[in-house]
């Protein structure tokens, strides 16, 4: 997979912080949107002209949470983006919650690493 673009979707800051910095190491030229709960990114979405690539989703947010984006997601008829979920939750209940969802392939906890990132190219 080539990746161009992705959305982070996290309200806690320093998370976001240390996946931007992995995702720049992994490559610089990745473009970087950001919403802090998946209220704010659905907003953030329509806005695009093109969706990210990837969505790097957190479960347990304040106002729209993962799963609770997830539902929305499923009902735009448009779904090209790879959802990856990035939790810090390892709860095998929140695990299937997710994979449930067509758009998510891979369920990833906290922090990101670049070997996460290496899986996701090579896919």
């Amino acid at each position: 997979m080539n990746i161009n673009s992705v959305m982070v979707i996290d309200d806690s800051e320093p998370d976001q912080f240390l996946a931007k910095i992995i995702i720049r190491k992994f490559d610089s030229n990745i473009e970087i949107f950001q919403a802090y709960d998946g209220q704010e990114a659905l907003e953030n979405l329509g806005k695009l002209s093109k969706p990210p690539d990837i969505i790097f989703l957190d479960i347990n947010m304040p106002r729209m949470n993962g799963h609770e984006f997830l539902e929305v997601y499923d009902t735009w008829e448009e779904q090209s983006v790879v959802v990856v979920m990035l939790t810090s939750s390892d709860q095998e209940r929140d695990k299937e919650k997710s994979m449930s969802h067509r758009c998510v392939k891979k369920y990833f906890t906290k922090p990101l690493d670049l070997s996460g990132l290496n899986s996701l190219s090579a896919s």
